[in-house]
């Protein structure tokens, strides 16, 4: 069966879905204020149940931006008082650097951060983001020109970016515009392009992780830390390349980005499963592994961020497609039932334990946070003119 066989059986999301979904979102992001205010959500749900946490997490700025989404929905300042606690929770982090020596940086700092900043004008929110910036940027390494993940830098075993970065980026776009510095934008631009240099398979399948050599800066290998295998592509880490290369277009027009987004979503729409949602790692395409729907809502965000930027009937058959696995996510993955989950979207993969990866194995088939996150975005996206955080 073709992909486009598949993609057709999948009925676009309604108007009267969307404006259901949407409301049903937000009135759970209400749910989860009194646990969620003054604390974080951790990174997976247990037993489809979020914990409160400790702000030390690197998806804790999911949980804020979900809240800054809602605001933006209903424009209820219940939600502007809420998420504006949360600023002052993660400019206390990155002030005082709490696990804050890795690459998530933008994760953390552009849904809660720079949302706060650009909706509400919040200046302890600019502050943050802009020192949130300049830890990223410390991570910097000109010997192979990428921004090394995490570990302790400079040392060999260590020596390597992973393609969730490229969603790490748009921070640093920011900061540039902000301080009107353009440090940070050139690193950005350096590490985006050596992403794209190394990153991709020859059939248009991702590495998660990628070695450089600290010696001469010279590409290494590939290898996994999440997927199934080192020659596999996971799921998530090939949404990450969608997106990223979508939002590398934005700030870069370069018409490589725009082949390359158009190559990965090409491989991912032939790995998909009838609902368009993927199991864990793109190995599998049936049985009984467990599925990812955080990928399939970072896919959809992708693909409404590039049908923004490009006119014609690609734009047009890109939002078809993400209304299409949005459909999706609402009709089968989202919670409609508070008794059954604190989340917003059911069956993510956090971490899968594989004989050829280094998992410990947490929150697979639970909630995850920027799964729950994402899945809004979509939701807000398909709004219409809604301003990125990004």
């Amino acid at each position: 069966m073709s992909f486009q066989t598949i993609i057709e059986a999948v009925a676009p999301l309604t108007d009267t879905e969307h404006a259901a979904a949407i409301d049903v979102a937000c009135a759970q992001v209400e749910r989860n204020l009194p646990a969620f205010t003054y604390q974080a959500q951790n990174h997976s749900s247990v037993n489809n149940v979020y914990p409160a946490v400790a702000n030390n997490q690197w998806t804790a700025g999911f949980w804020p931006g979900q809240i800054w989404l809602a605001f933006e929905h209903t424009a209820d300042p219940v939600f502007r008082h809420a998420a504006q606690i949360q600023v002052q929770s993660f400019l206390h982090r990155i002030e005082n650097r709490i696990e804050t020596d890795h690459h998530d940086m933008g994760f953390l700092y552009s849904p809660s951060c720079v949302a706060a900043w650009k909706l509400v004008g919040d200046e302890d929110a600019r502050r943050a983001a802009i020192l949130a910036a300049d830890q990223l940027i410390e991570r910097y390494q000109p010997v192979g020109q990428f921004i090394q993940a995490w570990g302790r830098k400079g040392v060999a075993s260590e020596y390597r970016y992973i393609i969730d970065c490229l969603l790490n980026l748009p921070l640093l776009y920011w900061a540039s515009d902000e301080t009107k510095d353009p440090k940070y934008r050139d690193i950005a631009l350096i590490h985006a392009r050596t992403t794209l240099a190394n990153s991709i398979r020859p059939d248009n399948s991702t590495y998660h992780t990628f070695y450089m050599d600290p010696e001469t800066g010279a590409p290494s290998h590939g290898a996994t830390k999440q997927g199934y295998s080192d020659d596999s592509s996971w799921a998530r880490g090939q949404a990450w390349g969608i997106y990223g290369m979508a939002l590398s277009y934005r700030y870069e027009r370069l018409p490589e980005y725009l082949d390359t987004f158009e190559r990965l979503l090409d491989y991912y729409l032939t790995r998909l499963p009838s609902d368009l949602v993927p199991y864990w790692d793109m190995i599998f395409v049936d049985g009984d592994e467990p599925r990812d729907s955080s990928s399939a809502a970072i896919t959809a965000c992708g693909l409404l961020e590039m049908s923004d930027l490009v006119g014609g009937d690609r734009a047009e058959g890109w939002r078809d497609l993400a209304r299409r696995m949005t459909g999706s996510l609402v009709r089968g993955y989202s919670v409609t039932d508070p008794a059954v989950s604190n989340g917003q979207l059911l069956h993510g993969t956090y971490s899968k334990k594989s004989p050829f990866n280094t998992c410990r194995g947490e929150g697979v088939d639970e909630c995850v946070s920027w799964g729950d996150y994402y899945y809004m975005e979509a939701l807000m996206r398909l709004k219409g003119d809604w301003s990125t955080y990004w």
